[in-house]
């Protein structure tokens, strides 16, 4: 290898209210002249991925909604868009509370990666929370989501997680690749 790879141009080749699709022209580490096609966000700062944990009943909130690209309902954590001029600080509690109801508390941050490099350079930021549990004994309490949205809500034990994931599977559903890790490692 010679050189470092670097992003010559980028045109748009389509783009719709969402995303715009790209045909990237780069140069590679061997100084060959590349194409190479993906997507963006239009109007985003990424996205946070928010793990909420409720304390002490070592529960966890996970969502299942029907995702278009899928063709199906998929099992996930709790997850939204980094509004413009927003940070993940900012908009996991906003995304959590929209999404759930459950308000918590910001435990820990991750750094921004990639969720699907080869196709897009959108950043997904993991926002750990934790959630008091007293305060939401024996009630459910009222989402808060756009009218596009048709979110629900699930209070998973630990120890159920992976039967739970099982089950979803077994039902049809679809189970977002970022949960596996997470269950492995409860």
């Amino acid at each position: 290898m010679s050189g470092k790879p670097f992003i010559i141009k980028k045109e748009s080749i389509g783009e719709g209210k969402y995303i715009r699709i790209e045909k990237i022209f780069f140069q590679d580490e061997r100084e060959r002249s590349r194409v190479w096609e993906g997507c963006a966000r239009q109007n985003s700062n990424g996205a946070v991925i928010i793990v909420p944990k409720i304390i002490p009943d070592d529960e966890y909130i996970l969502v299942r909604q029907f995702r278009p690209p899928t063709g199906k309902y998929i099992i996930e954590f709790p997850a939204g868009l980094i509004d413009a001029g927003e940070t993940p600080e900012l908009s996991a509690p906003r995304e959590l509370y929209e999404e759930t109801g459950f308000e918590g508390r910001i435990t820990r941050i991750f750094a921004p990666g990639f969720s699907s490099p080869g196709l897009s350079g959108e950043t997904a930021t993991f926002v750990f929370m934790e959630i008091d549990g007293s305060k939401y004994r024996n009630i459910t309490p009222e989402t808060h989501q756009e009218d596009s949205e048709n979110i629900e809500v699930f209070r998973v034990k630990s120890s159920e997680m992976m039967n739970f994931l099982q089950k979803a599977i077994a039902n049809g559903d679809g189970v977002d690749c970022k949960l596996w890790p997470f269950v492995m490692n409860l």
